[in-house]
């Protein structure tokens, strides 16, 4: 799960993982890793999930926790346009440093969408260089679990 501070990675990821939601804001300091086993087409599936804190443009913290990494969650806030900016530089970053890797898309807050900000111009290059594109709510939980089987899926391709 990468994006700047603040887009809901940590939600996200526990209405995924323990259909949990909380109005409560939570830092994530350097990383947090969660399990969880899912079963796609009769096989079980272990994901690990490493939310890791939120990095304007992404210099500090992300080359340390990416080696090794098979695909991304690129998560995004629509209601604070500065999050596309930073969620562009994490992806140019991570495709000169680790190459194109698959990732997916995660336009959060859905819920809040009367308060968007962003325009479905500024989100092209992301969203066509994205494996998928959803628009997720932790809150409600809108597409958390398909975004979550969409990539896991492509992995075990």
């Amino acid at each position: 799960m990468l994006g700047t501070f603040a887009v809901g990675k940590t939600s996200l990821v526990r209405q995924y993982v323990d259909s949990i939601f909380s109005e409560q804001y939570q830092t994530t300091l350097g990383v947090k890793i969660d399990k969880k086993v899912v079963t796609l087409r009769d096989n079980s599936v272990s994901l690990v999930i490493w939310d890791v804190q939120g990095d304007e443009g992404g210099e500090i913290a992300l080359p340390v926790y990416l080696k090794g990494m098979a695909a991304y969650i690129l998560v995004l806030d629509p209601t604070r346009a500065h999050t596309l900016q930073h969620a562009s530089q994490m992806q140019k970053l991570i495709e000169q440093k680790h190459g194109a890797l698959d990732y997916v898309l995660a336009i959060n807050k859905a819920d809040l969408r009367e308060q968007w900000v962003l325009t479905s111009d500024g989100l092209e290059t992301l969203k066509s260089g994205a494996l998928a594109t959803f628009e997720t709510s932790a809150k409600t939980g809108q597409n958390v679990e398909q975004m979550f089987v969409s990539l896991a899926t492509r992995l075990q391709q």
